[in-house]
């Protein structure tokens, strides 16, 4: 068919968090019009076709939405394409026999469930410490009778694009959880609804990452250069800001 090309994948297959695991080849031809995730489906149906394990990974909307599709391919998470998620690289970006490696998110706090599938509740817990605006019971109020200025509004907007996929803790030495937690304090605090809990949320979310076992910051960057969404580490500063100010004592 036009358009196909042959690849040899390097997947890593384990079969739960405490099996030991490895990385196993294998051939598949796909479509350069294909996803990556397709290209996965086809290598999938083949494998079932002979009987074998499919290899499992995570995925849901395969719009770049949702930050299922947490993978690491050829060193880099997401793959090589700038601002684009696991499921919208495409294989046009691959040449004819190339050899193609394909691992799970790396990180203390992501334990590797099956295969590609690493358990990611670690964020959930970051963001249930925190991550939220309180709302007494009865009729809220109107969002836009608060004025806010644009810029403020561009800013915690741009923050709150962040998909929780753990791109930003792979790529980072330290498996650092910085870059989330920080556009998740941002997006709240940076609009007056969200400053009221503004010291308790970041003190929560900021004690609940330790406690995740999620590394330090050491201002490396991989995490903004990976970022699917593009998530700039300005946030970690303005984070770095608040908490400090919230331990001092300080609004």
């Amino acid at each position: 068919m036009s358009g196909d090309i042959n690849l040899t994948l390097k997947v890593w297959r384990q079969a739960g968090p405490k099996a030991k695991g490895k990385l196993e080849s294998y051939k598949v031809v796909a479509n350069e019009h294909m996803s990556f995730l397709e290209m996965l489906d086809v290598l999938n149906e083949q494998l079932i076709s002979e009987k074998q394990e499919p290899i499992t990974f995570e995925h849901d909307c395969r719009e770049g939405i949702c930050g299922s599709c947490s993978m690491v391919i050829n060193g880099q998470p997401h793959g090589p394409q700038t601002g684009t998620t696991a499921c919208q690289l495409h294989m046009r970006h691959y040449k004819d026999g190339e050899t193609i490696v394909v691992e799970p998110f790396r990180a203390t706090a992501f334990p590797v469930l099956k295969d590609l599938s690493v358990d990611r509740s670690a964020f959930d817990r970051v963001i249930q410490a925190g991550g939220y605006v309180s709302v007494n019971t009865g009729q809220a109020v109107d969002g836009n009778s608060i004025p806010i200025e644009k810029d403020l509004s561009l800013k915690a907007f741009d923050s709150a694009t962040c998909i929780g996929c753990g791109a930003c803790v792979a790529a980072c030495p330290n498996g650092s959880a910085m870059l989330f937690t920080s556009a998740k304090v941002s997006h709240l605090g940076l609009l007056p609804q969200g400053k009221v809990e503004g010291v308790s949320r970041v003190k929560g979310m900021v004690a609940q990452m330790d406690k995740e076992g999620f590394g330090m910051c050491s201002n490396i960057g991989a995490c903004e250069a990976e970022c699917p969404k593009e998530i700039s580490i300005d946030n970690i500063a303005r984070m770095n800001r608040e908490y400090t100010g919230a331990m001092l004592g300080s609004e």
